[in-house]
């Protein structure tokens, strides 16, 4: 077990994972949120692919909808 930084705070994660298998853990749906990884903005389709070390830093924003 390792951590990251998402969102400021530190998490304890199994790494090496990949993005969208770190928002599952976390109960987060990967169409539900727009994700920076360290500093660099990361496309919905690349989350699968974009892989998690430790001390890395994530951005992670709910995409809520409304009127």
């Amino acid at each position: 077990m390792n951590h990251i930084t998402a969102n400021g705070q530190e998490i304890t994660a199994t790494l090496p994972c990949s993005i969208e298998a770190f928002l599952l853990a976390q109960k987060l749906l990967p169409r539900s949120v727009v994700v920076e990884h360290n500093g660099e903005a990361v496309a919905p389709s690349e989350f699968a692919q974009r892989i998690l070390n430790a001390g890395d830093r994530l951005e992670i924003v709910k995409i809520v909808a409304g009127g």
